[in-house]
């Protein structure tokens, strides 16, 4: 922007007070620099009982919710049958039977031989 572009604001801005810097001003800096406290000692005023105590109990509190939402649902056995039940066919269940009872007739049969054996 040129000054023959807008005269009343160039004129304006010539009367607003200039502003310098303090004398002081380095000292100033400098001052407020050692003032700041170090990145240890703010870690540190958060570290206290003060502050930690609400911290933990909020933890705990978050973590029992998370535990106590997420349960595992409880299985009740009579509603879910074992495969191996499952996939037995009703024509298999004479074929099974006849199997129990030849395991019981040879069982039964071992132990005869043996008291005649003696």
């Amino acid at each position: 922007m040129k000054r023959e572009d807008d005269q009343q604001l160039w004129d304006l801005l010539g009367h607003a007070p200039q502003t310098g810097l303090s004398p002081f001003f380095a000292r100033n800096v400098v001052r407020r620099m050692r003032e700041r406290p170090d990145p240890f000692e703010r870690l540190r005023s958060w570290l206290t009982p003060r502050t930690l105590v609400p911290a933990a109990g909020l933890v705990v509190a978050v973590i029992a919710a998370i535990l106590v939402t997420h349960q595992p649902t409880t299985r009740n056995p009579t509603e879910s049958a074992p495969d191996v039940i499952a996939a037995i066919d009703p024509q298999d269940y004479d074929v099974v039977a006849d199997l129990d009872e030849l395991l019981a007739t040879d069982e039964s049969s071992l132990w005869d031989d043996d008291t005649q054996t003696l």
